[in-house]
């Protein structure tokens, strides 16, 4: 009867993995598959705005918005493997300029001071399909009226004349969204610290924001900058 019963709940552990296997997203696989949808032109180029507004046009749970948006570089538009680790930092608020502490998935080292120099973040509400959530997004202002738009960006994706294409890219308060900080809030004094301190966040970002922009020569270098600043 024991060996019995310890079968039986052999069998019913191995069912219910495969059942949560089965009910499990591939996001990832997801966004490739799509990727023709968001880059029509296949030019990704600073377009993290394109995964932003083609995930939250999804009808999905707060949850899965969420993990989708690991899964993309907001500065340089790529892809990023699912196995990331996020880099934790502060970006200014567009309204307050306080700091706003949170995490950031990105594709490459330099892209965590491109967005701390260059983007603000802004407190947005959403109803998703398991309600209302308030989250806070990485925005970059109105890029359109610019001489200088970066000519390896797609600015049709970004601009309609010299608005803000609401079609192809989430306009908040007249920003563009560019990506999800995770885990966002107010900074206290520890982890302002802490991020001044970090040999990539602090010291590293520092070389690079005091770096002249014809100089740079890591990450998207000049074609997220041109756009955001």
């Amino acid at each position: 009867m024991k060996k019995f019963l310890n079968l039986s709940l052999i069998i019913f552990l191995i069912l219910f993995q495969f059942k949560s296997l089965a009910e499990e997203k591939n996001y990832h696989k997801e966004l490739i598959t799509d990727w023709s949808r968001i880059f029509p032109d296949q030019n990704r180029n600073a377009a993290g705005p394109k995964f932003f507004k083609y995930i939250i046009d999804k009808k999905i749970t707060y949850k899965d918005f969420v993990e989708f948006n690991k899964l993309y570089c907001a500065v340089s538009g790529s892809l990023i493997d699912p196995n990331s680790e996020p880099d934790f930092l502060y970006v200014n608020e567009s309204d307050t300029n306080s700091k706003i502490c949170g995490n950031y998935y990105k594709c490459c080292i330099p892209c965590s001071c491109d967005i701390m120099k260059y983007s603000k973040v802004q407190k947005m509400k959403y109803k998703f399909v398991d309600g209302i959530k308030e989250f806070f997004v990485f925005t970059i202002k109105n890029p359109c009226n610019k001489k200088d738009f970066p000519n390896r960006v797609n600015k049709d994706y970004f601009c309609d004349g010299k608005k803000i294409n609401d079609k192809q890219v989430y306009n908040l308060n007249d920003r563009i969204v560019i990506g999800l900080l995770h885990d966002g809030r107010s900074c206290n004094k520890d982890e302002i610290d802490y991020v001044k301190s970090h040999q990539v966040t602090g010291r590293y970002c520092e070389l690079r924001n005091n770096t002249p922009l014809e100089n740079l020569d890591a990450g998207m270098g000049d074609i997220f900058i041109k756009l955001a600043r």
